[in-house]
């Protein structure tokens, strides 16, 4: 059965705040979360950037749900840290927890000073950290020199079973190389021809495991209002790479962002008030073969999006 999950942005909502909102998500019949970890937020209009992995303990303590996070090892998280962080959480909620790993956006990874490498530099290093997390999840004593350096590391912690590590990608050529070393991909909402595209490049290079949807919409009952928090909130994510991975300030995108229309932002946000739509959409998603779809209301009040797809948008997908 198709998961329909709900993603927690910790971009937009203080997260005791998120942290209530995938309580009612569970009560409300989603079956699972999933978490951004940013360290900036996309604008300064959205205003909030909190730590996930501290926030990821208590969501999966408060829920029965299993949650998966977004997260970028190599520059601004040593892949030691991360695997120990992996292990911990794999180890107190065996089952629940998965990580997708990128090669990440300078808006988060510039606060270490160190160069923001081309995207080719990027990719190797992700490569060697997903190796070296691997090693440390099975146990072993790792040492490695290369785009990170890690000496006499070992967990200690473990989970029975390692979580899975997924592959994060926009493009078919992501897609393809993550099928070397990933165990699932995850995409976000695209026009149609383009998921068959990253999809196919997965699968078609022997991608293996769950292909994972994060969906960006606006809903209200009111057209204006969904159109106007979409553009309020989310404009400053319409810009395709390399822009949106190299810009490294809130303020900077607040900049460039300045003039994009409510029009350019529907070309990446499903927006409507009818939920018919938004269930039909999701159904079409699903068809395209995605297992497991992540809805992200793009606004910053959650509970009446949380409720009514609830009551309208989830059973509607399941029948």
């Amino acid at each position: 059965m198709t998961v329909i999950g709900v993603h927690a942005s910790h971009e937009q909502v203080h997260p005791t705040v998120l942290l209530d909102a995938v309580r009612r998500a569970e009560e409300v019949g989603f079956d699972a979360a999933m978490s951004s970890d940013h360290f900036s937020p996309w604008s300064s209009r959205q205003g909030q950037s909190a730590f996930a992995w501290s926030w990821l303990g208590a969501a999966l303590q408060a829920t029965a749900l299993p949650f998966g996070v977004v997260n970028a090892p190599g520059q601004r998280y040593h892949p030691a840290v991360i695997a120990q962080a992996i292990g911990t959480l794999g180890a107190m909620y065996p089952g629940r927890f998965w990580a997708a790993l990128g090669s990440g956006e300078a808006s988060n990874e510039h606060i270490t000073g160190e160069v923001w490498p081309d995207k080719a530099t990027r990719n190797a290093r992700l490569r060697e950290c997903v190796e070296v997390i691997r090693a440390l999840l099975r146990g072993e004593e790792v040492t490695h020199h290369g785009l990170v350096t890690v000496d006499r590391a070992r967990v200690w912690t473990l989970p029975e079973e390692p979580p899975l590590l997924v592959g994060a990608a926009v493009s078919p050529e992501t897609a393809a190389w993550c099928a070397e070393w990933a165990d699932g991909l995850i995409t976000v909402n695209a026009p149609v021809e383009q998921l068959v595209k990253v999809r196919d490049a997965y699968r078609e290079a022997g991608g293996r495991g769950k292909l994972h949807l994060q969906v960006h919409l606006s809903w209200a009952e009111d057209e204006d209002e969904a159109r106007a928090v979409a553009h309020e909130q989310w404009r400053s994510n319409v810009f395709a790479p390399p822009v949106c991975w190299d810009l490294d300030l809130a303020e900077t995108f607040d900049v460039v962002s300045e003039h994009v229309s409510a029009e350019q932002v529907a070309s990446v946000v499903n927006i409507s008030t009818d939920l018919g739509w938004h269930a039909k959409t999701v159904r079409e998603y699903v068809e395209l073969g995605f297992e497991e779809v992540y809805l992200h209301h793009v606004g910053q009040e959650q509970r009446r999006f949380l409720d009514a797809f609830g009551e309208h948008v989830l059973p509607a997908v399941r029948s």
